[in-house]
């Protein structure tokens, strides 16, 4: 288990971090697996990397990833709550000779979504912030496991676009989307007056983790129980069902684990999926 880093720009500014859960020698039919080789490969010194051997030595490596979430129950605010982080999971890594893509096409992403929320943010001149649009919902895993995300929308016409949808947990609208990865490091420089006169001046890197929808389908799927859409409100409602299920068994790991830390039993927590709607 681990992550790779990976500079998807000439300028290695851009860094897209893929996780790895388990990756096994051999495939499920026992044909050597290129993944587990590649990945062994950068551990083991075979693939150079630019942190070890420098931007020009470093080797080239194309992943098909797909999106994941890397999901716990946190206390640390004094009430336990849910922590869902969107990432990349898994794939398939291979090592290439070449970069025969552009760069704006080395960090993309498309997924069907349905997106039950749109909110807009303000600009906030003071962070140098601008405004912005977040497209909320939920993406599906290759067993057609739920996860709730939510993406960020900059474009000034997309911005409409997705507003314009009137998407509500009442209205959930199905569609395809698709953009960029921007995973960057910013550096605010701040300027302040001292009571002499001189001025005191300090920078303060941020990490800036975006997914930006930068295109997606023209129009939404026909969703609905009478049309021939891959997925239908009774499906999406098991989906969700199962969902709950899967968070009941998250949350009685963890606390089994937490009670073997300590003297204390952990309560046990209930496997019963909740009969609610939208709650992402």
């Amino acid at each position: 288990m681990g992550n790779l880093d990976v500079a998807t720009d000439n300028a290695i500014t851009n860094i897209v971090t893929v996780h790895f859960t388990y990756v096994t020698p051999v495939t499920g039919k026992g044909n050597p697996n290129p993944t587990y080789e590649v990945l062994k490969g950068v551990i083991d010194g075979k693939y150079k990397t630019v942190m070890g051997a420098g931007k020009e030595n470093a080797h080239k490596v194309r992943i098909d990833s797909a999106i994941g979430l890397n999901e716990f129950y946190s206390d640390r605010s004094g009430k336990e709550e849910l922590v869902s982080v969107k990432r990349n999971e898994g794939g398939f890594a291979h090592i290439t000779d070449s970069l025969n893509v552009s760069e704006s096409d080395r960090n993309t992403f498309k997924a069907d979504m349905v997106i039950t929320k749109v909110t807009r943010v303000e600009e906030n001149t003071e962070k140098g912030i601008p405004e912005y649009v977040v497209v909320k919902g939920c993406v599906f895993d290759f067993k057609n496991a739920i996860l709730p995300t939510e993406f960020t929308v900059n474009h000034p016409g997309a911005m409409s676009y997705y507003e314009s949808l009137d998407a509500s947990s009442n209205n959930p609208i199905f569609t395809q989307v698709s953009g960029v990865q921007v995973s960057q490091t910013v550096t605010k420089t701040i300027v302040e007056e001292t009571p002499w006169g001189e001025e005191h001046v300090r920078t303060v890197p941020s990490s800036k983790r975006e997914w930006v929808i930068t295109g997606g389908a023209k129009e939404p799927y026909s969703f609905g129980p009478d049309t021939d859409c891959d997925l239908t409100p009774a499906e999406l409602t098991r989906a969700m069902q199962d969902r709950e299920t899967y968070l009941a068994t998250v949350k009685s790991r963890q606390d089994e684990y937490k009670a073997s830390k300590s003297a204390a039993p952990a309560p046990a927590a209930s496997t019963k999926p909740s009969s609610g709607g939208f709650n992402f």
